[in-house]
């Protein structure tokens, strides 16, 4: 016993010290008893990350002087400069004898498959809400997936410190939300806390002194149930996640079924198709904290880590037995927008990036694919063209971003929606319920800006001095659609969207009221040629700008394309001196952002997005060419009858 005590004490000394890289350790096989899968969801800025953060600090996870980032979970460059959650992330921590495993889940729309793929991991779910802005449109969508996965629900109402805070009237319509989704009894009865995360405190009534999180904490051990396991001997897993480590190779994650698993085992991989896999364990790795720890083994109803396989794919089963049946898959919904990604063969392709041909963008499209389940790239006649379809503009923006970083050159389309047929061979498109919040005094433009979108109104609310509307609207009108109603709100309109049907196409929508200013000479901006320009519309160019003949220079204020010279010089004669015209002022140019470049584009446009610059062009650089080409509408179908 003395030397049992001595060798644990040894252990963290070295653990400490970081001696032991990594620490493996032996799971006691009825851990199951003590082990709560949870998952944390919201819509997005409820404070999901923030609330895991307060959760990881007041468990002791961390020593008291240790110096811990804000919004830890969020560990990819574009998730911090962003704000928002992009990859579902685990962690776990202890509270008493009970080990937490819990995973923080985007809360934008477009990142909706991460959600839905950890649902077959979890038993229990923290629904984040925000106390002043109540349910929103993601909120219908990550509560429905966890209802429809019989998770049991705990509900958060956030930022109880926030001005104008209603936390009870929040609690009457999440109430009303889980009546409309369809909860059962058990799930109607979900238990209640009232917490600040940014403050660190939780309370189970409003009138309760607000301390530390440790009404949450209860909340999960007494009220999230154990993992749901089956009696099956065998060992089972449902692959969730994947990543990549350069010493072992694949690492696939999921919950553990039935059954355990230990290193050197012989496993199989059961493909989509029924053919199995023979591979052997490697490594198991279990979630301490932010760390993976490597284990020796593990059962039942915890969330591991497993290598053992060079090719496995999220969905698939992996197993020990040769014959038992594969897990059933739940299938994520479809992806509803399509964007076309090219090979740059602009006058500037290879100066910037090193990553340019057709060849490193297909393996790094479909590399993405593999983690990305609402992802998904085909190939087209043409060799230089991929098409990439995908949950929304934002999700693709987010890619192409990741892709600029890593040297990639890549040319990307306007998004377009994906259409279907039913079986009469009827054409129908993507609607979404669109939830829009703005003040009074900018109600007029809104609605008109609704209405020339093809949005169908159906219902609006006073809040205060805003206005709250409900309305039925094409995907495609949404497209831009959030920008313009920053504009039109001076930014204080609020606006979030969710899938609602595929419904009968409402024919031509203008993509967008103005043409564009394009270039038609390779060289550099000039001033002089630009304070011409300027008196068309707006620039989206400086001088000293490399341009060439096809670039979009800038926004004509007419709904036509205007072909201009921004490399024009002035003319030096014996009456006029260089001095002359050195007063120019221009207006300053209008930055895009890749996000607003993808929404601004036309149809017939790219957006040129290298490592260093972003550029916008028209799909054909000659302007004769441009003319002659087709100017007839191109959908892309899917011929399937929709759910």
């Amino acid at each position: 016993m003395v030397s049992t005590c001595l060798l644990d004490l040894w252990l963290k000394d070295c653990r400490l010290r970081n001696l032991l890289t990594p620490e493996v350790r032996i799971l006691p096989p009825d851990m199951k008893q003590h082990i709560r899968n949870i998952a944390i969801i919201a819509h997005v800025d409820h404070g999901k990350t923030t609330l895991v953060d307060c959760l990881l600090r007041q468990s002791g996870l961390f020593r008291s002087n240790q110096v811990v980032e804000e919004r830890m979970m969020d560990n990819m460059d574009l998730e911090r400069e962003k704000g928002i959650t992009i990859k579902a992330k685990n962690a776990s921590f202890r509270y008493g004898d009970i080990h937490v495993n819990i995973v923080d889940t985007p809360g934008h729309a477009d990142f909706g498959g991460e959600v839905e793929r950890i649902m077959n991991m979890i038993d229990g779910v923290v629904l984040v809400v925000d106390s002043v802005e109540g349910p929103q449109a993601q909120t219908r969508f990550v509560l429905r997936k966890a209802l429809e996965s019989g998770a049991k629900p705990i509900v958060v109402i956030n930022k109880i410190d926030r001005e104008n805070a209603d936390p009870e009237g929040v609690l009457d319509k999440v109430f009303d939300l889980f009546l409309t989704l369809n909860a059962t009894d058990e799930q109607l009865d979900f238990p209640v806390v009232y917490a600040s995360a940014k403050d660190g405190v939780a309370m189970n009534r409003m009138e309760d002194k607000a301390e530390d999180m440790k009404p949450l904490f209860e909340a999960i051990v007494a009220h999230t149930p154990p993992p749901r396991i089956t009696d099956d001997s065998h060992f089972k897993l449902l692959v969730a996640n994947l990543d990549y480590s350069d010493y072992l190779g694949r690492i696939v994650f999921g919950k553990i079924i039935s059954g355990g698993v230990a290193v050197g085992q012989k496993i199989f991989r059961v493909r989509g198709d029924g053919k199995r896999i023979t591979g052997k364990v490697s490594a198991i790795f279990h979630f301490e904290g932010l760390k993976r720890i490597q284990v020796e083994s593990a059962s039942a109803g915890d969330i591991i880590g497993l290598t053992g396989f060079e090719d496995a794919e999220i969905g698939e089963t992996v197993t020990d037995s040769e014959e038992a049946p594969a897990l059933p898959f739940v299938p994520v919904d479809p992806p509803t927008i399509c964007m076309q990604f090219a090979v740059n063969d602009g006058p500037f392709a290879g100066t910037d990036g090193k990553l340019v041909t057709a060849r490193h963008i297909k393996e790094r499209l479909f590399r993405e694919t593999r983690t990305n389940i609402s992802l998904r790239v085909e190939e087209t006649d043409a060799p230089n063209l991929f098409d990439v379809t995908a949950r929304g503009e934002m999700q693709i923006a987010v890619l192409v971003e990741q892709m600029r970083r890593e040297g990639f050159e890549v040319l990307v389309s306007r998004p377009e929606v994906i259409y279907q047929r039913d079986a009469n061979g009827k054409l129908l498109e993507p609607i979404e319920r669109l939830y829009l919040e703005t003040p009074q005094e900018h109600m007029g433009p809104v609605m008109e800006s609704l209405a020339n979108r093809k949005g169908d109104i159906q219902n609006m609310e006073h809040r205060n001095d805003s206005i709250i509307i409900e309305a039925l609207i094409p995907m495609r009108g949404l497209i831009g659609f959030e920008s313009d109603m920053i504009n039109m709100t001076r930014g204080m309109g609020v606006m979030s969207h969710l899938f609602h049907a595929y419904g009968e196409d409402r024919g031509e929508l203008q993509a967008r009221k103005t043409g564009s200013l394009i270039s038609t000479e390779n060289g550099e901006s000039t001033a002089y040629a630009l304070d011409q320009i300027q008196q068309r519309g707006k620039l989206l160019i400086g001088p000293g700008e490399k341009v060439y003949a096809g670039m979009v220079v800038g926004e004509n204020a007419r709904d036509q394309d205007l072909p201009v010279n921004p490399t024009r010089t002035k003319k030096l004669t014996n009456m006029r001196s260089s001095g002359d015209g050195k007063g120019i002022q221009l207006e300053p140019p209008m930055l895009l952002g890749l996000e607003k470049a993808i929404e601004f584009i036309s149809n017939d446009e790219y957006v040129e997005a290298t490592p260093n610059h972003l550029r916008l062009r028209k799909k054909i650089l000659c302007e004769h060419a441009r003319k002659r080409a087709s100017q007839t509408r191109q959908v892309k179908v899917v011929e399937a009858t929709p759910a």
